[in-house]
């Protein structure tokens, strides 16, 4: 079908995923013109998306396709450098 524009939620927005680490994602999320909920993230260079009926269906879907992201490529060189701060 044709793409889906969102408006973004005001703000940043993140995504934490558990994967033996945590990786915080910013990403965007909003309502189309029909209604559908569309969720957008970048993992590196890499586009995410996630679509539902609600706002929350439509981040477990981009949950999903950005764990598939880090799956089939790894992570990118930015979640590459871990600090602990005290």
């Amino acid at each position: 079908g044709p793409a889906r524009t969102a408006s973004p939620d005001a703000g940043a927005r993140r995504i934490v995923m558990a994967m033996g680490r945590v990786a915080h994602i910013p990403y965007a999320v909003g309502q189309d013109e029909d209604g559908v909920w569309c969720a957008h993230a970048y993992v590196g260079r890499v586009g995410c998306n996630g679509n539902g009926d609600t706002r929350e269906e439509a981040l477990a879907d981009l949950r999903d396709a950005v764990v598939m992201v880090l799956e089939d490529d790894g992570a990118p060189e930015e979640f590459a450098i871990m600090v602990d701060v005290a």
